[in-house]
């Protein structure tokens, strides 16, 4: 881009700015914009909102802080509460060993740091603080392992027996603390999930052998008995249904929300283990239940009795449970549903899924690394937000890097020690739950540990709790000043308080005399009583202000030579009206014609546009003041010999002619000797112009009051030319005829010179004398030899 360019990129970037900053200014901001009857509404706008509460401040009260100083607002009186952080409870995560004496009970080890914070909120204003998470060393684990007992999962059923012995071996490293519970599930015991017959209900896996079917068991709750768990497995036995889903989801709902089951402070792992699909919300449908699963606990004598009654959890319902209740799920499941259950762990936060050999052989080991997996994974997350309420967060995982997961709540690969960080930023808007305070929980999911935040919100100002009740500020002690205004008591409405309710409709009366919602009350030229602008009386009594909003004036519109509207017109809301025959912003412009009127009566003689009075010649060979006069066209013969010479042929007057050749009368006579002469009363033209044919056309011009008349001779004078092929052949032949000449001259001159030359070469030879003497160094160029054998024979 050359240096010009970048000149006028920078004018239009300057203008552009220029014009926004005008348009904002125009238009206000936020802060002037919000219908703020009080401090408090005030800082309710945003964090950029200021409140002035001197007394006599003229201006918006609400505005931008540097506004409220640029107009005079001293800074002691710029309200401009902000919000604040304080921990209340920071005990340090704890650095546990496996191999010291002392054990901790689960509720006395902390893994996230702080626990406990209370926050004041401004609307618009971010407070942020940072969390701390340290996974401990030997943390206590509860696991209960769900199992499909349906006929199918009879060999799974024989490996899963000595699960725990062999799980608290292999799990010593992780862990000294490990619980071990057992539950089973199979299906709705209606039709068409069952047989209900009493025969198929006492053994429906007929001819062979099989328990009764049920819905969901707890068989063992959480222990610590490694050989307790072995003994009551090897006691349960398969059963049999109609179809192929199972009824699992009734059984990891009891699971989760009963307390009977032992769940601890602990990590909380269900492992859940199948050869099936599920079914889920709307299912029970097909055997006529429709009420929709409530999510409580229906244990008696550890077996589900609402299988009947209730339709199946919907997925969200699970997830959601699973979550409150800090319970990380393992689905152990077959190869061929694995794609299945692999989708429904997407659904479902820290979940993990893992493909179980052919009889389960390969439990133990699916259990561990699922979870490593679940474990070397933080994911905070929220309770639900109040309104107006926004939250976010940053991560700082291992090895200062910063994680992208879940927005910013998540960190992986985290080993047993390792500390991670997180960055949270809580932001609100207006004034959330009117005030009251308000509790947000963030913990990390799968654990028992949470971080509880307070809410309080910033709706008052300080200046509030000075208010005088009943100030005689406030239209007789109609209200409470506080803030710089009157806050009115009930039925008083106004600025001062001047106002009965009764009289008015709207809360913010100053908001009827602004005009467009702009920051001007009664544009700055009145006063608002009671929702009316009163305009201001200026020293001149011919000068008032006008309109609803004394937006209008009869004052300010544009002059001309020192007179408001050129004195032909009125200011009307500072724009001129003008009177008849005359326009423009200052009526300084005539529309009268007259004197735009050329001598042939044409409006600037056909060449031109009358502006304001004054002739603008649009063809450059016109000049004048009429743009009668062409220097160029040879006077008023040649200025109109062409239209002459186009209505004299054109006798139909039609459009072949240009518009500007019909502004004269034309009349016709027979010879140039009947052409009218000039005299005394008629001032004529003759004129005498030559057409096409090289003839001669002979007209008169006259103009006078009532317009132009041409009179022209319709014979033309044409006069008789040469003849042009004599005069070519006489040129001709005297052309050949010199050329002939010329010639013959030339042989002669040759001829003479010629012979003077001969002749003299004539006389130099006869004068010529040779010299006979040999010369002494000649030798000839001939050499004879005789030969001696040749006898002239």
């Amino acid at each position: 881009m050359d240096m010009k360019g970048v000149l006028v990129s920078a004018l239009v970037g300057v203008l552009c700015f220029t014009i926004a900053e005008l348009d904002a200014a125009t238009e206000g901001n936020e802060c002037t914009k919000a219908a703020a009857l009080s401090c408090g509404d005030c800082i309710r706008v945003g964090q950029q909102c200021g409140w002035c509460s001197k007394e006599d401040y003229k201006s918006s009260r609400c505005d931008e802080i540097q506004a409220l100083l640029e107009k005079g607002c001293p800074s002691i009186s710029v309200e401009n509460p902000r919000g604040n952080v304080s921990i209340n409870e920071n005990k340090p995560v704890t650095n546990r060993r496996k191999d010291v004496a002392e054990k901790l009970k689960p509720d006395e080890i902390t893994q996230i740091q702080p626990q406990k914070l209370t926050l004041r909120l401004r609307a618009g204003e971010s407070k942020n603080f940072s969390l701390k998470f340290k996974r401990a060393e030997d943390y206590p684990i509860d696991l209960y392992y769900l199992m499909d007992l349906s006929d199918s999962m009879t060999q799974d059923l024989q490996n899963v027996k000595n699960l725990g012995t062999d799980l608290a071996r292999e799990m010593q490293d992780l862990t000294s603390d490990l619980r071990l519970g057992f539950g089973s599930f199979l299906e709705k015991l209606v039709m068409p999930f069952v047989m209900t017959t009493p025969i198929k209900l006492a053994n429906p896996c007929a001819p062979l052998s099989c328990t009764r079917p049920f819905s969901y068991k707890n068989v063992l709750n959480l222990t610590s008995n490694g050989q307790e768990f072995t003994n009551i497995v090897s006691l349960q036995k398969t059963s049999g249904n109609l179809d192929s889903p199972e009824g699992g989801f009734d059984a990891i709902m009891q699971a989760a929300v009963c307390k009977d089951i032992g769940w601890r402070t602990a990590t909380k792992l269900l492992v859940f283990s199948t050869d099936a699909a599920f079914h889920f919300a709307g299912d029970g449908k097909l055997a006529g239940l429709v009420l929709p699963n409530d999510g409580k606990c229906y244990l008696e004598n550890n077996m589900y009795t609402k299988s009947d009654y209730f339709d199946y959890p919907t997925i969200s319902q699970l997830a959601d449970t699973l979550s409150e209740n800090n319970i990380q799920t393992i689905f152990a499941v077959s190869e061929k549903v694995q794609p299945l259950y692999k989708e429904l762990s997407d659904l479902i936060p820290k979940s993990a899924v893992g493909t179980l050999s052919a009889n389960s052989s390969n439990v133990i080991q699916l259990i561990i690394d699922a979870y490593n997996s679940l474990s070397s994974e933080v994911i905070l997350e929220n309770s639900k937000l109040p309104d107006g309420v926004s939250i976010s967060y940053v991560s700082h995982c291992k090895n200062g890097v910063t994680g992208t997961g879940d927005n910013g709540r998540k960190c992986s690969n985290i080993s047993i020690g390792d500390e991670v960080n997180f960055d949270v930023v809580i932001t609100t808007k207006g004034c959330p739950s009117n005030g009251k305070s308000e509790t947000l929980h963030i913990k990390p999911l799968g654990f028992n540990e949470e971080v509880v935040v307070v809410l309080n919100y910033i709706c008052e100002c300080e200046c509030q709790k000075d208010g005088i009740a009943n100030s005689p500020e406030c239209h007789f002690g109609n209200g409470t000043l506080e803030c710089g205004i009157c806050r009115c008591n009930e039925g008083r409405i106004g600025r001062l308080c001047e106002c009965s309710r009764d009289e008015v409709r709207t809360e913010d009366l100053d908001a009827n005399c602004r005009m467009n919602n702009s920051t001007d009350i009664c544009s700055n030229n009145g006063e608002c009583v009671c929702g009316v602008c009163e305009c201001k009386i200026r020293d001149n009594p011919e000068e008032r202000y006008e309109g609803k909003f004394c937006e209008c004036d009869n004052f300010s519109c544009d002059r001309s030579s020192g007179k408001l509207c050129a004195g032909h017109g009125q200011c009307v809301c500072g724009k001129c009206i003008c009177d008849a025959n005359y326009t423009g912003r200052a009526c300084d412009c005539t529309t009268d014609l007259q004197p735009c009127m050329a001598k042939n009566m044409q409006l600037c003689n056909g060449h031109g546009t009358c502006e304001c009075g004054v002739c603008k010649c649009t063809n450059p060979k016109y000049q004048g003041p009429t743009c009668e006069l062409c220097p160029s066209c040879g006077g008023v013969c040649g200025e109109h010999r062409e239209c002459v010479k186009c209505r004299l042929k054109d006798t139909t007057e039609s459009s072949q002619c240009p518009k500007e050749c019909y502004f004269f009368n034309l009349r016709k006579v027979k010879k140039k000797e009947d052409l009218p002469q000039s005299n005394d009363q008629h001032n004529i033209e003759s004129c005498k112009e030559q057409d096409d044919d090289s003839c001669y056309i002979y007209f008169t011009y006259e103009t006078n009051t009532s317009g132009a008349y041409v009179v022209v001779a319709e014979t033309p004078e044409c006069t008789s030319g040469p003849e042009i092929i004599p005069i070519v052949a006489g040129v001709i032949g005297g052309i050949v005829l010199i050329g002939l000449a010329l010639l013959l001259i030339w042989k002669l001159l040759m001829i003479i010179h010629d012979r003077r030359e001969f002749a003299k070469f004539e006389k130099e030879k006869m004068n010529a004398k040779w010299d006979t003497t040999q010369n002494p160094i000649y030798r000839s160029a001939v050499t004879t030899v005789v030969n001696p054998k040749y006898e002239g024979k």
